[in-house]
């Protein structure tokens, strides 16, 4: 992966241009690669590539940005793992996590998520054994849900004149579910606050709270875990770099620091972009992973009007969380502190919605969520890149507002006002991490906080936020959110296409695939267990 800079003589015309770098673009990239052999060229605005998937270092450490477990990639048969092998030709390998991936404690009471869903539903049984019915009831719901989000996507890969007619029938059935949100669903079937809370204790992993989110959503997430959770040995940079070569196979390129403007029209069709420094290169295929907002705000100057409509819905939904994430390092190893790799979801009481808007509204409040990862525990390559070292991250939401004063300055030359406040923040983070992990108290050798600033400035999110656009049931029912656009050879691609997170955009990328190529590839992406593996 080379700089724009380092290509001064790189050929202006391309079968299509990807506009970004995160895990929508290279799904979308690699199998217009593989399966067309379509030379892509992909523009990302970072030094890096990857998107949310890449990984920072600092001496002696390394940490992931947004990969911190994946499921349904634990076996060759799972449809996710299906997905990486075809992108990545099989080179992309998995650690297990733990039994228990996820660990639940609300109040200082503890519930463990341990791998199987039967295994699941035996645990939360025990843990209320009153709501045994209710409990049955939020399963197989849960697996109604996505069961209906088949046809519900893959209308989105129509042609639009087909859409039209067939839309309505093939999203009816999931959005009875998408279009109701989280906690409506969940008090038909118990009135015991304390079980919702620990069914909605990973509303981090969508960005908004029960009485907020998609049931839709939720059901996503939750039912993508029951088997369990992995991690990518090697650390999460490893996606793209077993992503890439796919990619280049064909003949296409990834550029990092290539920082697109605008995107160029010629008699209202897409037909190239141009560059922050003038470059222009040309394609009859232009698909943006910038978000769909981004895209028509900002990388189209003067939008026609036939997004006139577009535009105006998209507006009507917000954008998701912003957070706070403190990444830190220690002089030991994962073993030597007895970190397993089970993640902490930390809240203050059961009731997330009242959690938010209590934080939201006083920064001294306490955190509404805490997500502890053990991302050197989980990877088993980490000790011979990083030998006798430690990483943990603990990520909560933060509100934008509270840093918007700041928008204008330069990272890393920031006022002293905003270094005092995140300092205040990352001393706090650092406390609660200390008393949840007490094997790392005293033992922090350097730590980091990461603000909605800094995703601002990284991933060109506008608010800061983690996941596009918020997974509201509006969202879900948006016609717009599609990866056709109306303007002729421009395509959206990624998480705000099909669903958010890593595997949503993931798949948000073979959806786009599928619509530019005219046929259904997720067959295809996700068919027979890939025989090529690594060695």
């Amino acid at each position: 992966m080379d700089s724009l800079k380092q290509a001064p003589n790189l050929n202006p015309f391309w079968d299509a241009i990807l506009i970004g770098s995160g895990i929508g673009a290279l799904a979308t990239a690699a199998t217009l690669a593989k399966h067309a052999s379509k030379r892509v060229l992909v523009l990302e605005r970072h030094y890096t590539a990857g998107g949310y998937t890449h990984a920072f270092h600092r001496p002696g450490y390394e940490w992931d940005v947004g990969v911190h477990y994946i499921g349904q990639v634990q076996s060759a048969s799972q449809s996710v793992r299906r997905a990486f092998d075809y992108l990545t030709n099989g080179q992309l390998q998995w650690a297990p996590m733990p039994d228990v991936y996820d660990r639940v404690i609300l109040n200082g009471r503890t519930y463990d998520f341990p791998t199987g869903r039967d295994n699941f539903r035996a645990q939360l049984q025990r843990y209320f054994p009153k709501d045994t019915a209710a409990i049955d009831r939020y399963l197989k719901t849960v697996q109604a849900s996505n069961h209906a989000s088949g046809l519900y996507f893959a209308e989105k890969a129509l042609p639009r004149p087909i859409a039209a007619v067939a839309g309505p029938l093939l999203r009816r059935p999931f959005l009875r579910w998408a279009g109701r949100a989280t906690l409506d669903v969940l008090r038909e079937f118990t009135s015991n606050e304390e079980l919702i809370g620990v069914l909605t204790a990973q509303w981090g992993d969508y960005g908004l709270p029960p009485a907020q989110s998609s049931f839709g959503i939720h059901a996503m997430i939750a039912e993508h875990y029951f088997d369990g959770a992995s991690y990518p040995i090697g650390g999460s940079s490893r996606i793209c770099d077993t992503i890439a070569p796919v990619i280049e196979a064909a003949g296409g390129q990834i550029l990092v620091s290539a920082e697109v403007s605008e995107i160029l029209l010629e008699k209202g069709r897409a037909v190239g972009v141009r560059m922050a420094g003038g470059r222009e290169f040309r394609a009859p295929i232009v698909i943006s992973d910038a978000g769909a907002r981004n895209t028509f705000d900002r990388l189209l100057p003067s939008p026609p009007p036939a997004l006139a409509k577009l535009r105006s819905e998209l507006h009507t939904i917000p954008p998701s969380m912003a957070h706070l994430s403190l990444y830190v390092g220690l002089k030991h190893t994962a073993a030597e502190l007895g970190l397993t790799g089970t993640n902490l979801w930390i809240h203050p009481t059961p009731d997330h919605d009242a959690n938010l808007r209590r934080f939201s509204a006083d920064p001294n409040a306490p955190f509404p969520v805490l997500f502890v990862s053990f991302p050197s525990a989980k990877d088993p390559d980490f000790e011979r890149r990083h030998p006798g070292r430690a990483t943990l991250e603990i990520v909560t939401a933060a509100p934008y507002d509270w840093f918007a004063r700041w928008e204008d300055s330069r990272w890393r030359r920031r006022p002293e006002d905003y270094n005092a406040f995140k300092q205040q923040l990352a001393a706090r983070l650092q406390a609660e991490l200390e008393r949840h992990v007490p094997a790392v108290a005293g033992k922090i050798d350097y730590a980091e906080l990461s603000t909605p600033l800094s995703t601002r400035h990284f991933m060109n999110y506008e608010r800061g936020e983690a996941y596009g656009l918020s997974a509201t049931p509006d969202r879900f029912q948006l016609r717009g959110l599609r990866p056709q656009t109306p303007i002729p050879g421009l395509y959206l691609t990624g998480q705000d296409v099909v669903s958010l997170g890593v595997t949503g955009a993931l798949f948000g990328g073979v959806v786009t695939a599928s619509a530019v190529l005219g046929g259904n590839l997720m067959s295809v992406v996700t068919g027979p267990a890939r025989t090529q593996r690594a060695a």
